[in-house]
């Protein structure tokens, strides 16, 4: 089932302040906020402000004290939480390892899977020259198991092409691994050029969803926002 989206907070900047980033939520131990495709979800690498110096722009905090725990590729969008503290990024990432930290997607893949829902395991190999995951037949080293679950919400049609809505909850975090989980059975996510789709436009995958416990007070807490741009926010849209 597909919730509407929360409203955003979007702080303006100053000159010489970088681009604010949309909050969702904020207290003294977390900042939950929207990343937008484009926009790097660590440390800016000195020409571009990544997601860090966005929130510290939107908390009035220095850029040191925004931790990031987990990542989301640049080209995607969506939900994403970052520590205040030290203590609480530690708590974070325990969660990460424990799987108590949850995360839920939503995207648009070229095709339609088999099975209207299911779960799929593979074994990737992440190439860190080339900045490129392959799906692989045997385990040596360098390869990790993958493993998602999938729900077909519907389909669309975009530039010819039939598209399929996927919810998709990860159970392992893996480098591109919905991206690759995807084109390896020849559905690459619309505008995934890495990945072999010919469509234009913004890549259609987006972190709708994210629950953890918090770190402080151990009570779980869900934050959630749909897509509002591309291809797939008119098909979320669409969808209603």
């Amino acid at each position: 089932m597909i919730v509407r989206a929360d409203k955003t907070e979007t702080v303006s900047s100053a000159a010489g302040i970088p681009p604010a980033a949309e909050l969702l939520y904020s207290d003294r131990s977390i900042a939950v906020a929207v990343k937008r495709a484009g926009v790097l979800s660590e440390k800016g690498n000195g020409k571009e402000y990544g997601m860090p110096e966005r929130l510290a722009a939107a908390l009035h905090c220095p850029a040191e004290a925004v931790y990031p725990v987990h990542r989301l590729d640049r080209e995607a969008g969506g939900v994403m939480v970052y520590a205040r503290t030290k203590t609480a990024a530690a708590a974070l990432s325990r969660s990460l390892s424990d799987g108590s930290f949850q995360k839920v997607y939503l995207c648009l893949c070229e095709g339609a899977p088999e099975e209207k829902s299911g779960l799929w395991r593979d074994l990737l190999y992440h190439d860190r020259t080339r900045n490129k995951t392959f799906a692989v037949r045997r385990m040596r080293a360098g390869v990790r198991e993958a493993a998602l679950e999938y729900e077909t919400l519907g389909t669309v049609r975009a530039e010819g092409t039939l598209l399929s809505l996927l919810r998709i909850r990860l159970l392992t975090g893996r480098t591109h691994q919905i991206r690759v989980q995807c084109a390896s059975r020849g559905m690459p996510l619309a505008g995934d050029r890495r990945y072999g789709s010919a469509l234009k436009g913004e890549m259609a995958l987006w972190c709708f969803s994210l629950a953890f416990p918090h770190p402080e007070t151990g009570e779980r807490r869900t934050f959630s926002m749909l897509p509002d741009t591309g291809k797939l926010g008119e098909a979320v849209l669409n969808k209603g």
